[in-house]
């Protein structure tokens, strides 16, 4: 039986907000649990008093009760949660008001700023006076192009404490990119900075958001926040203007709007590389609940803490990180590659504010292993409790790195869900074990089960991550998807009323979960389905390898797995390293995984996100188009996939 790579000590449990939790439940209505899966059965089965548990358990201010906790809850898409509350999403990212840190930023250039939290609601109230000065009403769109400065965050909550609907992507998106989603939604206000910086190179921003602004006529207002430089020229962009020029009045007082629990709070947007993207409308009480529950009980945030995720504004974790505002933590901001100037730096800024969470993606710690980084070495990391992952499936190497080489004692948890629902399905618990390759649990209140195809439940054996239940972050709408066919047919075609996720993923014994890949790129070799991620597993670990994608690759009737890899420096694929990689995947997966074809690339496609895209490769390796290449961060990868000579005959 596989040994925990971490247990909680007596005291961590003791002293947890999930320890905490159950004695309120305990207390108010008097309900025990002998472990965590009674807890989650619990949670799913008596949803409505569980989610109004965690409504009154995390404080959620709102200007008006709610009626009912559910209406429609028999139908997922049709549901309805806290009917006939009014809140305000800012005014619960705002309800501290002291001079502790709210805000901590950093850019790869050593540069700082704070904002305490009343420095944070001035700054707020002088942002959301201008908004309404200019006419701004709820509803209307707010975007940023903008880096992950604090002003960025400011912005955020100035347009929702109105009503605003906020919408950003970061500012290394292409034209098209932005296009493919700003040019949907049709913003009134485009805030961006005059440029960033990335591995130590100043980049201008005012270019591209001269094209944008021409392109878009709903747009009013460009207000530009001074970034790389000073006093930037903004005389070529149409109707642009300064922050501080914009927001330079005597403020009138913050009014912050009472608005329904479903009222839209964020416009996000799916990956785009398979079309235009879709637009994903997620509402302000959905939104609150979900991520307070999140950062509460399954990432144990408590006030005071410094909380990081390492992330761009056009990725669903900055919005995920900003909502620690509600917790009353210091949420720690960073801009620029975390690389530059040397591969340790974001542990430097670990290290110098004693961050108590750390959050990254999988490709990160990955990266970092492979560029021989041992933070334990270099750094005490003595208040880092929790180390967070996600982004894709964290492998047995990286899991081993982090107890090795970064801290014994910390909490590892790998999270997922997505943009979808802007919040995870299965995630961490600071009073469990972590093992290797598992996500620790399903989420509380999450109806999460792997099915079959037929919709049979599985336990110990892999099969479609879905949800069977609905839940108050799931999208109220897609943008101009006014009969909702957009949004059913993202979720719903193929169970009946069963959230269908897109994962491929194993729910184990001990109630652990395994995700395996996306099912839509789930490889199928004689008509048995294995997941990508069960290859990259094995790879990983071996010297030779940087990286590596996989596809299945159509030969007429059946399909053949095919392995691109990219080798480090010093290695060449010759058939003595294919003979060792077939070999360690047959090891460590099945004979049926082993690949057909081992090709050796320059380069694998990612999305600006941190995805690997198998589907873009796929198209492209059976002579289709890949519609949207700006949603790449390195398109020009794809080309190395065009009429490969190892792919013909």
């Amino acid at each position: 039986m596989k040994e925990p790579l971490w247990k909680p000590t007596q005291e961590r449990i003791e002293q947890s907000n999930m320890t905490k939790f159950l004695s309120y439940l305990q207390q108010q209505h008097g309900v025990t649990f002998e472990d965590y899966d009674a807890l989650h059965t619990w949670s799913v089965e008596q949803r409505e008093l569980f989610w109004s548990a965690i409504w009154d358990f995390c404080g959620v201010k709102a200007q008006t009760p709610y009626d009912t906790i559910l209406e429609n809850g028999d139908k997922i898409m049709e549901s309805k949660w806290f009917v006939g509350a009014r809140l305000n999403f800012a005014e619960n990212l705002l309800r501290v008001r002291d001079d502790r840190t709210a805000l901590l930023f950093r850019n790869e250039l050593g540069t700082e700023i704070s904002y305490t939290y009343n420095e944070l609601y001035t700054e707020v109230e002088k942002l959301a006076s201008a908004m309404r000065a200019m006419g701004l009403e709820k509803g209307d769109r707010v975007a940023g192009f903008l880096p992950n400065l604090p002003q960025t965050a400011i912005a955020m909550l100035a347009a929702s404490s109105i009503g605003a609907i906020w919408s950003s992507t970061s500012p290394d998106f292409g034209f098209r990119g932005v296009m493919d989603r700003f040019g949907q939604i049709e913003p009134r206000i485009l805030f961006t900075a005059d440029g960033y910086f990335y591995k130590g190179k100043k980049n201008d921003s005012l270019g591209k958001i001269k094209e944008i602004v021409e392109a878009i006529p709903s747009i009013e207002k460009v207000i530009v926040i001074p970034y790389a430089e000073a006093e930037p020229d903004i005389s070529a962009v149409p109707k642009a203007t300064l922050l501080g020029d914009f927001a330079h009045d005597e403020p009138t007082p913050l009014a912050f709007e009472p608005l329904p629990f479903d009222h839209p709070l964020y416009i996000m947007y799916s990956s785009g590389t398979t079309g235009v993207p879709k637009c994903i409308v997620h509402g302000a009480g959905g939104t609150l609940l979900q991520h307070l529950k999140e950062h509460s009980l399954h990432v144990d945030l408590k006030p005071h803490d410094r909380f990081f995720y390492f992330t761009t504004c056009g990725w669903m974790m900055w919005n995920w990180l900003i909502t620690g505002l509600a917790s009353g933590a210091t949420v720690m901001l960073f801009d620029g590659s975390p690389f530059y100037p040397e591969p340790q730096s974001l542990f430097q800024y670990v290290e110098e504010h004693d961050f108590h969470i750390f959050g990254t993606s999988a490709k990160y710690l990955a990266a970092l292993e492979n560029a021989g980084v041992k933070p334990k070495d270099l750094f005490k990391l003595k208040s880092l409790k929790a180390i967070l992952s996600t982004g894709s499936p964290l492998s047995e190497a990286s899991f081993e790195y982090v107890y090795r080489d970064i801290k014994p004692d910390v909490h590892l948890a790998s999270i997922s869900g997505g943009t979808d629902l802007i919040s995870c399905f299965v995630l961490g618990n600071p009073t469990l074990p972590v093992y290797s390759e598992e996500i620790q649990c399903r989420g509380l209140g999450m109806a999460v089960e792997s099915l079959d195809e037929e919709g049979k439940p599985l336990r110990g054996e892999k099969g479609e991550l879905t949800c069977l239940r609905s839940f108050p972050s799931q999208p109220i709408y897609f943008w101009n998807d006014p009969n909702n066919d957009r949004y059913r047919g993202a979720y719903f075609e193929f169970y009946d009323n069963i959230w269908r996720h897109g994962d491929f993923v194993e729910i184990t014994e001990r109630g652990g979960v395994v995700i395996y890949g996306r099912s839509d790129a789930t490889l199928n070799p004689g008509g048995v389905r294995i997941g990508t991620a069960e290859i990259y597993r094995a790879i990983e670990p071996l010297e030779s390898i940087a990286d590596g994608l996989v596809i299945g690759r159509e030969t007429g009737d059946d399909v053949e797995v095919v392995l691109f890899v990219k080798l480090n420096d010093g290695f060449a694929l010759d058939d003595t390293l294919k003979q060792t990689l077939r070999k360690t995947i047959r090891a460590s997966a099945s004979p049926r995984h082993v690949p057909a074809k081992i090709i050796a690339v320059p380069d694998i496609p990612y999305t600006l996100s941190g995805k690997k895209v198998e589907l873009a490769v796929r198209r492209v390796v059976h002579g289709q188009s890949v519609p949207n290449k700006d949603a790449l961060a390195n398109p020009e990868a794809l080309d190395f996939y065009k009429d490969l000579e190892e792919l013909q005959g």
